[in-house]
């Protein structure tokens, strides 16, 4: 991960009201094409249909708990919550993805069930025209979404592009498997909700563990560290030695650890004043959360912290 140039107010205000506006659109479009894909199953039968109409009952359910995170994250309390809730992006999406990979075992029990019983259910052509027309809407403006949603780095609106893209991947295969089953064998169409129901449960659970990573405290990149000793150690022409440097995640941001070595004979004030400043300067990071610097005047000693035995 590279540093990024903090932005000033005015652009983080205007980013954030793109980041709504992306919101806003997602749910808007998840409501109008769930109404649209319920009248395309109705007159389809199309099981491969039906669980992409599944899936986007879900893409509303998940819409509100990522509108819910982003919403809490607004209102910071620092007596309820002293670091803030930026927590709550990853929760959010682990939530989301659950969801998601709950649809995938749905669709595959469905689609055996089908393919065990042979059930072939009838189709109207004059009906299937109306679900090729509504299935190749959605798909375009799924794609469109995922196109203007991948241009945030904010991690939910980019799980929002992650599931545009999946809606893109799924209604294509529930089209083609569905045009494809009345055209030539009828098992192609729960063949392609299997498909669907894969391709959900595999993307979902990657998602899952990204996000859990982030939780559990994991360090960050190489690359990243030695970019925080560089810019610690021209920091102040005081500092003598740099102890420890550590950076970690603690939701979608890491958390700095920072150890500094002052001379011996360094005033409290000044010292005070180097640690802070570097605290500062560390904290208008756009990646860093929390900057944490101790300052001492020898690099001898043990470890101050010491990991507890489980």
């Amino acid at each position: 991960m590279r540093l990024t140039p903090t932005m000033n107010w005015d652009e983080k205000k205007q980013e954030a009201y793109r980041e709504r506006l992306a919101i806003y659109a997602s749910n808007i479009a998840n409501m109008v094409i769930f109404v649209a894909k319920v009248y395309a199953s109705v007159e389809s039968r199309s099981l491969a249909v039906i669980a992409s109409t599944i899936d986007s009952l879900l893409d509303l359910l998940s819409g509100f708990i990522l509108w819910f995170t982003a919403n809490a994250m607004r209102k910071p309390n620092q007596y309820r919550y002293p670091i803030g809730k930026n927590q709550m992006q990853p929760v959010g999406i682990v939530v989301f993805a659950s969801v998601m990979a709950t649809l995938g075992i749905q669709i595959l029990l469905e689609s055996a069930r089908e393919l065990i019983s042979k059930a072939q259910p009838d189709r109207d052509p004059e009906k299937v025209r109306w679900m090729v027309g509504i299935m190749s809407s959605v798909t375009v403006v799924k794609l469109c979404l995922t196109v203007y949603c991948r241009r945030f780095k904010n991690e939910i609106i980019r799980a929002y592009a992650q599931d545009h893209f999946f809606d893109v991947i799924t209604n294509s295969i529930g089209l083609a498997t569905a045009l494809l089953a009345i055209r030539f064998y009828w098992w192609l169409d729960p063949l392609g909700a299997i498909l669907i129901a894969l391709y959900t449960i595999s993307n979902w659970s990657k998602t899952v563990m990204e996000n859990v990573w982030s939780l559990i405290g994991r360090t960050a990149p190489p690359d990243y560290l030695a970019k925080l000793t560089y810019l610690i150690w021209n920091h102040h022409e005081e500092i003598k030695n740099i102890d420890t440097v550590r950076a970690y995640t603690f939701g979608c941001n890491y958390f700095v650890e920072v150890d500094i070595v002052l001379p011996g004979e360094t005033s409290l004030s000044q010292a005070h004043d180097i640690g802070e400043t570097l605290q500062d300067k560390l904290e208008q990071l756009d990646e860093v959360d929390r900057a944490f610097v101790h300052v001492d005047h020898e690099f001898t000693h043990k470890p101050e912290h010491k990991p507890k035995a489980s």
